[in-house]
Formats: C-alpha cells, structure tokens, sequence
C-alpha cells in the first residue's frame, strides 16, 4: 500500500524479484502503471485514496488472500518548530499516515495469512531528536507504539515497523532545493554511513522482516546511524 513511488516501489521491486504476484497501490493510475512498468514481474496495481475507508474496503474485498502485507503510506504535513506548529496541521498528519496506516491494517485482518506478516513504514523522528519534528515524531511515535502489543494480540501473524531514516525519494521534492542539499550534506558529514539512504536499503529490510518467520513485534531502525550518540 503505497508503491508507485521511493520505498514502496523499492520494495515492491525486492518482492517480484523472487517471482512473487505483487500489487501496489496508489492514488494516481498514471503513477502505477509507470511503476508497474518499471518493476516488472507479476506486478498489478489498483488505485485507490488511502485516506479513504469505503476506498480501503473495496480493496480488500476484492484482494483475495494475502501472504505479507506492506503498508507505506505516509504524508507530509506536522512538521515545523513547536512554538509555531499549527495543531491543524498537526491533526492532518495523523489523517495522512497514522490513521490510514491503522484503517488499513484492520480492515486488512479477514483478509491476511495467518502465516504471514504486516510491515508498517514508520520514520526514524520517533526517536530522534532533529529540531522541527516534535509532530513528526508523535504521529511516526504513536505507529511504533502499536506493533509489541499487535504482535502478541494478532499472532501467529506477524507485525513488524521499519523505521527509516532520511531517504532520498520523492518525499523529499516539497523540500527547497537549497535547504535539501544542506540537509543532506550534513549527513553525510555527521552519520556514521557517510550518506543519505536509498529506497533500496529500506526494500531490503522490508523484504528481511516480511519473510524471516521468526521476527515479529520489532521497530526496526534503518537510519545510517543517526540515532547514535557521537559524544558531541
């Protein structure tokens, strides 16, 4: 759920790789059937608004069953120095990802091997300390909250979070190109990987937590290190 674009497709791409029938979603048809294109294998797409529940439904009750489940979707908006942050905005973060994440995940369950697993795509400002991410952080901090105790409640099935650190996708392009550059160069300055992520490193730890059998409740962290403490 959301793959016509950065990690989704990424991972979308890691899946058909190994020969699996794989289906993104997305809101722009035009935007699925370029990444359907580009990923190959036994890739379909169906459009839909993620913000949507009658939209969500409708997915799921045509979907058939489904072995791993990846749910990408995220927005932009709660983000910003706190003295400052407009709590509308905030509100319409959560509307962007937290509850989409959540509407997905339950009206996915009739529809889910319970062999099989639930990836959610957080973001590393849960547990980080970047200055302006103090929203960021609670909506990303709220979805990391939930996987232990879905974990245990939903289990045999499996429910996992990638945390990702700053990737260069196209979540980046609402960014001035200026401020993006700077920020991006002090990464890499600073974090212990010496770069920024690419889709493809969080893909594969997508791809690791889907089909490792015996991993589940766990946030992983895919930041290059920037969660460290340096002693500065």
């Amino acid at each position: 759920m959301g793959g016509s674009s950065g990690i989704g497709e990424a991972t979308a791409t890691a899946f058909a790789a190994d020969g699996a029938e794989v289906v993104i979603t997305g809101r722009s048809q035009d935007k699925l059937d370029a990444a359907i294109a580009r990923i190959g294998g036994k890739t379909t797409g169906y459009a839909l608004d993620a913000t949507s529940k009658d939209e969500i439904a409708a997915f799921f009750a045509q979907s058939g069953t489904i072995d791993h489940l990846i749910i990408s979707v995220s927005g932009s908006a709660g983000s910003g120095p706190f003295a400052e942050l407009d709590l509308d905005q905030l509100a319409a973060g959560f509307d962007g990802k937290f509850w989409p994440q959540v509407r997905i995940l339950q009206a996915a369950l009739p529809h889910l091997d319970s062999q099989g697993s639930v990836t959610l795509v957080t973001a590393g400002s849960s547990r980080s300390a970047f200055p302006g991410t103090a929203g960021l952080a609670a909506i990303n901090g709220a979805l990391d909250a939930m996987v232990p105790p879905l974990a245990v409640e939903l289990a045999p099935l499996r429910i996992n979070a990638v945390s990702p650190g700053v990737i260069d996708t196209p979540w980046w392009d609402r960014v001035p190109a200026e401020q993006r550059t700077a920020l991006f160069d002090g990464l890499v300055a600073t974090t212990p990987v010496g770069r920024v992520g690419r889709p493809e490193d969080i893909a594969r730890a997508i791809h690791m937590l889907a089909t490792n059998g015996f991993i589940t409740g766990v946030v992983l962290d895919a930041n290059g290190g920037t969660s460290l403490a340096t002693g500065r």
